[in-house]
């Protein structure tokens, strides 16, 4: 959720998992606030499937201060309530949570079959288990890049076949070459931290997808 301040106007914005890198356009003069859900999180009226790759939603405004949100009038949030701000959405139902994908990030299937978690994991968050784990893992390789461990050992540490699978990697994902990374050539938004990955993790990454 992205609440945009804009010469007068204010609007919230409903966004979606992206499989693909995109630019993001900040205007001059305009303020963001934005409020990341941790995985699993989602609208039940508006599905991540139908939000995914910048099919964005702006809800409409009730006043000056206020915008609509399935019949309800919402004062936008600020830095000092946003977290009061998602519990009320949680406790009107705006607001859900799937248990299947934090089971599904820590390995536990024993509730659910491994067919049902992933279509837990596919509907909560609008992208495939192994999708996220190949987003998580060329975010955790630009990471390092710009920390400035070289392309050799980040193809290791990260746990690439070879430099040109993680060339292609980081194009289609975050948009940039490991050289252009490593020199700091563009500025990255929304690139939160990401820790070391595990050797199951990267076990699993390393598989081939299941069709």
């Amino acid at each position: 959720m992205v609440v945009t301040r804009h010469r007068g106007i204010t609007f919230l914005t409903l966004r979606g998992p992206e499989t693909r890198a995109t630019p993001v356009y900040c205007p001059a003069g305009g303020e963001w606030l934005g409020i990341r859900v941790s995985l699993g999180t989602f609208l039940p009226f508006y599905p991540a499937a139908a939000l995914i790759d910048r099919r964005d939603v702006h809800l409409p405004g009730g006043t000056g201060r206020s915008f609509r949100l399935q019949g309800l009038a919402w004062e936008y949030p600020d830095f000092e309530n946003a977290e009061t701000f998602v519990t009320r959405l949680f406790r009107a139902g705006v607001l859900a949570r799937d248990p299947a994908v934090s089971a599904a990030l820590s390995g536990e299937w024993q509730a659910l079959s491994r067919r049902s978690t992933q279509r837990h994991f596919l509907q909560a968050t609008g992208i495939t288990h192994v999708a996220y784990r190949q987003i998580q893992r060329a975010r955790y390789a630009t990471t390092l890049l710009e920390r400035g461990v070289s392309i050799f050992d980040t193809v290791h540490q990260a746990g690439y076949f070879d430099q040109a699978h993680l060339t292609r990697s980081l194009r289609r994902l975050i948009g940039e070459t490991p050289a252009r990374l490593r020199e700091h050539a563009r500025q990255l938004s929304f690139l939160y931290k990401t820790g070391p990955l595990g050797e199951s993790t990267l076990a699993r990454l390393q598989q081939p997808s299941s069709p």
